[in-house]
């Protein structure tokens, strides 16, 4: 199962709907590319920025992200030319039904690479393009 950055930091910090991905992901080789490396933090900083989060719970938050990828927990794909080419080539296909944006065209075409399917996510540009796209997504229905 590949996860999109927004769904790891579900995994890190308390959100709505963490609880529901914490028990669906639980036991499941989960796959993510080295854009996450940047976008975890990112939003873990953001988080902290807007009072959401503490200093503290957000290095504890990349602690635990870089303790999963360490221990084989999370598997990180490189991303190479091939993937920026295969992203491109989404982004084109996508076009004009959806707006998919750059970053997540580079997830699709990580996802697709590594066949690491489902896609999990609950942006609703990156699912509309996985189902143009025939890429299976998770949750099926989004929870409430």
């Amino acid at each position: 199962m590949y996860l999109d950055s927004a769904i790891i930091v579900k995994l890190l910090v308390t959100e709505p709907d963490s609880t529901f991905f914490q028990n669906a992901l639980m036991g499941e080789l989960l796959w993510t590319s080295e854009l996450s490396i940047t976008e975890v933090a990112s939003a873990l900083v953001s988080k902290e920025r807007q009072n959401l989060i503490t200093d503290s719970m957000r290095r504890g938050a990349l602690n635990l992200f870089d303790n999963r990828v360490a221990s084989g927990q999370m598997l990180i794909l490189p991303i190479d030319n091939k993937i920026y080419t295969r992203a491109r080539f989404l982004l084109e296909t996508c076009h004009p039904d959806i707006a998919l944006r750059s970053l997540d065209a580079i997830h699709l075409a990580a996802c697709n690479q590594a066949s690491a399917f489902p896609l999990c996510a609950t942006d609703s540009r990156m699912r509309a393009a996985a189902t143009k796209l025939h890429i299976p997504v998770f949750p099926e229905s989004l929870p409430s």
